[in-house]
């Protein structure tokens, strides 16, 4: 009978070493790198991650555009981050189907199996599609300021609505890899998150200003999360108190990762 081997992904540890959080913290830097080798091998992730969110900035800016007017700022000022938002929100589908792919190559059962820290693997597909987002956002903001979309509060607000926006990336992804971990293929991740996302995206105040909804449509509009971080993410750019918007959209991520992450972990082990 032969021994079960790791994957060179993850770092060989003694047989009599102890759970610690310094292994813990190596194993979910080895699943980071390895899931972002995935995206250096094939850059064409990342090129049809921009092409959505590239059409929606088109359609937007110069289609609809100038039929929407909002009171007191630049339509495309008030646009771009709502596709800043929007783009994060549907890029946690990858998580899904990352997990969900790796469950169904049985690569899930493999790693389960060794001597790692059960977060880890949640942890370290997480945190890759986080870094994934970073580069997203930065080339979106290049191609924002190609159509017009300026920053009026400086570049230190700006950051910290960017910092808010990564943070609901962060927060979605584990809502997306309950999901990747509970469906049994990629395909089946699409299709299971698209609901999810749709009356969350559409129904925000990413494109339009609720104002213009009917009133029970409107009240969702404005409460609920991506609309709280696309608030805050435009306060930063586009001036106006800014304090109170960044601690609202904060609180749902935070609220959302203590709820969704144990159950993904828990789903994890169970898988």
């Amino acid at each position: 009978m032969t021994a079960t081997t790791a994957p060179s992904f993850v770092a060989p540890r003694p047989s009599n070493a102890k759970p610690s959080i310094v292994w813990a913290l190596r194993d979910t830097g080895a699943m980071i790198g390895r899931n972002l080798t995935v995206i250096r091998r094939v850059p064409q992730l990342l090129v049809f991650s921009l092409i959505q969110p590239m059409i929606f900035v088109l359609l937007f800016r110069y289609v609809f555009g100038g039929a929407i007017r909002v009171p007191g700022i630049r339509y495309v000022d008030y646009l771009m981050p709502g596709i800043f938002t929007q783009t994060v929100a549907f890029g946690a589908i990858n998580t899904a189907v990352g997990l969900a792919e790796d469950r169904g190559k049985g690569l899930l059962e493999r790693l389960r199996s060794l001597p790692m820290a059960r977060a880890a693997v949640l942890g370290g597909r997480t945190l890759a599609d986080t870094a994934r987002n970073v580069l997203i956002i930065a080339l979106m903001t290049a191609i924002g300021a190609l159509v017009g979309f300026r920053i009026h509060n400086g570049v230190p607000a700006f950051l910290l609505g960017l910092l808010v926006l990564l943070l609901f990336g962060f927060a979605l992804s584990w809502v997306f890899a309950l999901i990747g971990l509970s469906v049994p293929n990629g395909e089946s991740a699409q299709a299971a998150a698209f609901p999810l996302l749709a009356p969350l995206v559409f129904a925000s105040n990413s494109f339009v200003d609720p104002a213009s909804m009917p009133t029970w449509l409107a009240w969702w509009a404005r409460n609920q999360p991506v609309s709280a971080t696309v608030n805050a993410v435009r306060a930063s750019a586009a001036g106006g108190p800014l304090a109170t918007k960044v601690l609202i959209a904060v609180a749902w991520s935070v609220g959302v990762i203590v709820v969704l992450a144990p159950l993904a972990v828990r789903k994890y082990r169970k898988a």
